[in-house]
């Protein structure tokens, strides 16, 4: 086994370019919780140019310090060199795992092609709509389908009562995720997704998860689609819902729908539409704090997990007095429900989810 990480001369260069500013710490959410300085990306580019310098041997410790990262892209986003942080710590973290330094992200890997998703369940819910073809796809991904159910079949509801012609697939995970922590796509899942969509005959997939969306768009497993890559927030945001709340309403912006998107407006539309009063947190768009849910730490870190989301959720309650918080990620939505405590009396919802709790609202009092 190698004793030695084999960064390319371009990470090499990037973790030597780090300035050492330590402008990341005020952005990074574990560190926020942790106030370690080995936790921010700071410390984490410091440990890496020792390890590449030969001055810190590779240990179970280093790979542990390097899966403590949700890669929410706060630190990117804020980094004054031009550096990307947790790209390097991706890449570090596949030269470990090629070392021998397993995680359980195997044993979910594992889980994965056994399954075809990442909970290991046996059964999933069969939300009906399998037409044979139809001009729209739907692909809701594994929080979703096994954690999140009662939002999906919101969803699903929404796009109903929105005369939208759509189908679904026995969908398996997309398996992006294992590339976050060190290992690859499952080539034979992504092919098997990519045939289901393919015999729908749709021109477009919408997709619920922020994460999917990225997969399909970005990652080549996925390049012969041959479709429209389309998140529900962007397929949604030109339709009139007629629907109103006069609730106090705010919005999280989900890391992978935000900073690694890059969509911002078409929830804000779309919110706009509905809520009259809606108020932004303080920290948000490109500077929104991570949820914590990401980049493998809820799988390795769980507490942290939590913690990460209590303190977002704290912070959205003071800053906004809202009475609803919306998102569009059933991974956000999933780690904010766990994370919210009794005495917390805001309700939390997905957009879609609340649009069509909403409508059903107002076809009760007009049934009356």
């Amino acid at each position: 086994m190698s004793n030695q990480l084999k960064l390319d001369e371009k990470r090499r260069k990037a973790i030597t370019q780090c300035s050492r500013c330590g402008f990341c710490r005020a952005v990074c959410p574990i560190f926020d919780l942790t106030k370690r300085p080995i936790t921010n990306a700071r410390g984490k580019m410091i440990l890496l140019k020792e390890v590449m310098e030969g001055k810190l041997p590779v240990t179970e410790g280093v790979a542990q310090a390097l899966l403590r990262c949700t890669t929410c892209m706060n630190c990117t986003v804020n980094c004054p060199s031009g550096v990307d942080p947790q790209e390097i710590f991706k890449a570090a973290r596949k030269d470990l795992v090629g070392m021998g330094f397993d995680n359980l992200f195997k044993k979910m890997g594992e889980v994965i092609e056994k399954y075809g998703n990442i909970y290991g369940e046996e059964e999933r819910h069969d939300w009906g709509h399998k037409k044979s073809r139809a001009p729209y796809v739907l692909f809701v991904g594994c929080v979703g389908t096994f954690r999140e159910e009662e939002s999906v079949e919101e969803t699903i509801r929404l796009l109903d009562l929105s005369k939208v012609d759509f189908t679904m697939i026995d969908e398996v995970c997309c398996s992006g995720v294992m590339e976050d922590v060190g290992y690859s796509i499952k080539g034979e899942l992504a092919q098997r997704n990519v045939q289901a969509l393919q015999k729908t005959g749709a021109k477009t997939l919408i997709t619920t998860c922020p994460y999917c969306y990225r997969v399909f768009k970005e990652h080549p497993s996925y390049k012969d689609l041959g479709m429209e890559i389309k998140h529900i927030t962007q397929f949604l945001k030109d339709f009139d819902f007629g629907v109103k709340t006069n609730k106090k309403v705010t919005y999280h912006d989900p890391c992978d729908l935000g900073r690694h998107a890059g969509i911002y407006d078409e929830p804000r539309e779309i919110i706009r539409k509905i809520a009259p009063n809606f108020v932004e947190p303080r920290r948000t768009r490109e500077n929104a704090m991570c949820c914590g849910s990401g980049g493998g730490l809820r799988g390795s870190f769980p507490e942290d997990s939590i913690e990460i989301s209590r303190s977002r959720l704290s912070q959205i309650i003071e800053e906004t007095g809202a009475e609803i918080l919306l998102t569009e990620c059933p991974s956000c939505l999933h780690n904010f429900q766990n994370a919210k405590l009794r005495k917390q009396k805001i309700e939390i919802y997905n957009i879609t989810e609340f649009i069509a709790k909403l409508i059903q609202e107002q076809q009760k009092k007009e049934a009356a």
